[in-house]
């Protein structure tokens, strides 16, 4: 096999792999995971709407229940630092769909 056949067949799996990562980056390409849609109130939000939330499961839901009726209501998202489990880099994943007032409207798509 010479030297440009085998080129030629690498640059192909190169640019196939580059077209590849462009249509999985624009959402051309289908997702399989699910997209979720709306917002959750923290402060009315039940343990399986707040699991609903990106890094969310059973116990962190339980956390934020047990620390909204301890303190009676999150009055800023931003008091969602003091749940254990939640830091900053978890809370930004969080800020676009977490609310403080208003319905709850969270599904998943």
């Amino acid at each position: 096999m010479n030297c440009n056949t085998r080129y030629g067949r690498v640059l192909s799996l190169a640019l196939l792999t580059a077209f590849g990562l462009v249509l999985a980056g624009s959402g051309l390409a289908e997702d399989a995971s699910p997209r979720l849609v709306g917002t959750v109130n923290i402060n009315t939000a039940t343990p399986e709407q707040l699991e609903l939330l990106p890094g969310i499961g059973e116990s962190r839901a339980r956390a934020v229940v047990a620390m909204r009726k301890q303190r009676g209501g999150f009055k800023s998202v931003d008091e969602l630092l003091e749940v254990k489990g939640i830091g900053e880099v978890a809370l930004e994943r969080l800020r676009p769909f977490v609310r403080t007032e208003g319905k709850t409207t969270a599904q998943l798509k």
